[in-house]
């Protein structure tokens, strides 16, 4: 097994791009805080309306938008919501935004249609 360190990373590459992390979970909120951290400008927490977890993150000085606002603002997105709510997320807000995506799951990857364009990350 190959292990990576900071050294391995070159943070040029999403530095200049506009992130959004769909979920703050107990995934979400790392990549969110840890991406800003380091020094990309532009994050975003995207989570359904209403989401209790919103405060959260704006008090964490996230900034929080809808997913679907999310998918038209981002460069790049970041799927770290419960695995069983991610098929309507993807259905309801993503899957007409044409970007790509990526994914975190924690059961095993799904066969999906190559249309989606998405990277999956098993966990």
């Amino acid at each position: 097994m190959k292990v990576y360190y900071d050294a391995d990373a070159d943070l040029n590459l999403v530095a200049g791009k506009k992130i959004a992390i769909l979920g703050y979970g107990s995934q979400g909120h790392a990549h969110a805080q840890n991406l800003r951290d380091s020094g990309v400008k532009d994050v975003a927490v995207a989570l359904r309306p209403g989401s209790a977890t919103a405060q959260k993150a704006e008090a964490a000085g996230v900034k929080v938008m809808a997913n679907a606002e999310a998918a038209k603002w981002a460069d790049i997105l970041m799927v770290l919501a419960p695995d069983e709510h991610q098929a309507a997320i993807w259905e309801n807000d993503l899957r007409r935004s044409g970007r790509k995506t990526s994914w975190a799951i924690s059961s095993p990857a799904p066969r999906l249609p190559s249309r989606m364009g998405s990277t999956f990350i098993s966990g």
